[in-house]
Protein backbone atom coordinates (compact mmCIF):
# COMPACT_ATOMS: atom_id res chain seq x y z
CA UNK A 1 0.00 0.00 0.00
CA UNK A 2 2.85 2.18 0.79
CA UNK A 3 4.12 1.88 -2.56
CA UNK A 4 1.03 2.34 -4.25
CA UNK A 5 1.16 5.81 -1.96
CA UNK A 6 4.86 6.57 -3.25
CA UNK A 7 3.64 6.04 -7.03
CA UNK A 8 0.62 8.49 -6.67
CA UNK A 9 2.55 11.71 -5.05
CA UNK A 10 5.11 11.05 -7.66
CA UNK A 11 2.61 11.53 -10.05
CA UNK A 12 1.19 14.52 -8.50
CA UNK A 13 4.05 16.02 -8.27
CA UNK A 14 4.88 15.32 -12.18
CA UNK A 15 1.90 16.70 -13.28
CA UNK A 16 2.43 20.07 -10.90
CA UNK A 17 5.03 20.67 -12.79
CA UNK A 18 3.93 19.43 -16.29
CA UNK A 19 0.06 21.13 -16.56
CA UNK A 20 1.42 24.89 -16.10
CA UNK A 21 4.38 24.44 -19.10
CA UNK A 22 1.29 22.39 -21.23
CA UNK A 23 -1.04 25.41 -20.85
CA UNK A 24 2.46 27.98 -21.61
CA UNK A 25 3.49 25.37 -25.05
CA UNK A 26 -0.70 26.11 -25.77
CA UNK A 27 -0.56 29.86 -25.59
CA UNK A 28 2.29 30.29 -27.40
CA UNK A 29 0.74 27.53 -30.36
CA UNK A 30 -1.82 30.08 -30.18
CA UNK A 31 0.30 33.44 -31.43
CA UNK A 32 1.43 31.58 -34.00
CA UNK A 33 -1.83 32.11 -35.27
CA UNK A 34 -2.01 35.76 -34.58
CA UNK A 35 1.85 36.55 -36.17
CA UNK A 36 1.18 34.59 -39.13
CA UNK A 37 -2.26 36.48 -39.58
CA UNK A 38 -0.45 39.51 -39.49
CA UNK A 39 2.15 38.72 -41.72
CA UNK A 40 -0.63 37.65 -44.14
CA UNK A 41 -2.31 40.92 -43.51
CA UNK A 42 0.88 42.73 -44.48
CA UNK A 43 1.62 40.77 -47.59
CA UNK A 44 -1.98 41.32 -48.75
CA UNK A 45 -1.61 45.50 -47.36
CA UNK A 46 1.41 45.48 -49.90
CA UNK A 47 -0.38 43.91 -52.78
CA UNK A 48 -3.40 45.99 -52.61
CA UNK A 49 -0.74 48.98 -52.41
CA UNK A 50 1.09 48.33 -55.73
CA UNK A 51 -2.08 47.63 -57.29
CA UNK A 52 -3.91 51.31 -56.28
CA UNK A 53 -0.87 53.40 -55.01
CA UNK A 54 -2.74 53.67 -51.55
CA UNK A 55 -3.87 51.83 -48.77
CA UNK A 56 -7.19 53.75 -48.46
CA UNK A 57 -10.00 51.04 -48.34
CA UNK A 58 -8.02 47.42 -48.54
CA UNK A 59 -9.26 46.71 -44.70
CA UNK A 60 -12.66 45.86 -46.37
CA UNK A 61 -11.16 43.63 -48.79
CA UNK A 62 -8.54 42.02 -46.71
CA UNK A 63 -9.53 41.72 -43.40
CA UNK A 64 -12.66 39.04 -44.13
CA UNK A 65 -9.78 36.85 -45.61
CA UNK A 66 -7.43 36.91 -43.14
CA UNK A 67 -9.67 37.00 -40.42
CA UNK A 68 -11.15 33.57 -39.79
CA UNK A 69 -8.45 32.68 -36.80
CA UNK A 70 -9.86 30.45 -33.86
CA UNK A 71 -8.19 32.52 -30.98
CA UNK A 72 -7.64 35.58 -32.49
CA UNK A 73 -9.93 38.98 -33.63
CA UNK A 74 -8.03 40.74 -36.80
CA UNK A 75 -8.89 44.40 -37.07
CA UNK A 76 -7.16 47.08 -39.23
CA UNK A 77 -7.93 50.22 -37.27
CA UNK A 78 -6.02 53.21 -39.00
CA UNK A 79 -5.64 53.22 -42.82
CA UNK A 80 -3.92 56.34 -44.85
CA UNK A 81 -2.56 56.65 -48.44
CA UNK A 82 0.62 55.50 -47.08
CA UNK A 83 0.14 54.25 -43.58
CA UNK A 84 -1.75 50.94 -41.96
CA UNK A 85 -1.82 49.01 -39.16
CA UNK A 86 -2.97 45.90 -38.12
CA UNK A 87 -3.63 44.02 -34.83
CA UNK A 88 -4.64 40.85 -33.84
CA UNK A 89 -6.51 40.45 -30.60
CA UNK A 90 -6.78 37.93 -28.02
CA UNK A 91 -10.16 36.40 -27.88
CA UNK A 92 -11.37 35.51 -24.50
CA UNK A 93 -13.02 32.61 -25.27
CA UNK A 94 -9.73 31.34 -26.17
CA UNK A 95 -7.60 31.75 -23.35
CA UNK A 96 -6.19 34.48 -25.34
CA UNK A 97 -7.32 37.45 -23.82
CA UNK A 98 -4.41 40.63 -22.76
CA UNK A 99 -2.45 39.38 -26.01
CA UNK A 100 -2.11 42.05 -28.53
CA UNK A 101 -0.02 42.32 -31.59
CA UNK A 102 0.52 44.99 -34.36
CA UNK A 103 2.50 45.63 -37.12
CA UNK A 104 2.27 48.64 -39.43
CA UNK A 105 3.81 49.83 -43.12
CA UNK A 106 7.18 49.52 -41.67
CA UNK A 107 6.75 46.51 -40.54
CA UNK A 108 7.33 47.53 -37.03
CA UNK A 109 5.94 44.68 -35.17
CA UNK A 110 4.73 45.04 -31.17
CA UNK A 111 3.28 43.04 -28.17
CA UNK A 112 1.03 44.48 -25.58
CA UNK A 113 0.29 41.70 -22.78
CA UNK A 114 -1.72 41.96 -19.76
CA UNK A 115 -1.94 38.32 -19.28
CA UNK A 116 -0.62 37.27 -15.98
CA UNK A 117 2.49 36.33 -16.06
CA UNK A 118 3.05 37.12 -19.38
CA UNK A 119 5.17 39.83 -20.41
CA UNK A 120 5.14 42.47 -23.81
CA UNK A 121 7.56 43.81 -26.09
CA UNK A 122 7.16 47.03 -27.71
CA UNK A 123 9.86 46.35 -30.28
CA UNK A 124 8.66 42.51 -31.42
CA UNK A 125 6.16 39.58 -31.22
CA UNK A 126 6.70 38.01 -27.74
CA UNK A 127 6.41 34.74 -28.27
CA UNK A 128 7.69 33.95 -24.58
CA UNK A 129 6.11 34.32 -21.30
CA UNK A 130 9.13 36.64 -20.16
CA UNK A 131 9.00 39.13 -23.48
CA UNK A 132 11.27 37.48 -25.49
CA UNK A 133 10.46 37.13 -29.49
CA UNK A 134 12.02 34.16 -31.73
Amino acid sequence: MIEVMIVVAIVAILAAIALPNYADYVKRGKIIEATSALSDLRTRYEQFYLDNRTYVGSCAIIKPIVNNLRAFDIDCPGETATTYSGTATGKVAEGMSGFTYTINQANAKSSTITASGWTGNAGCWATRKDGSCS
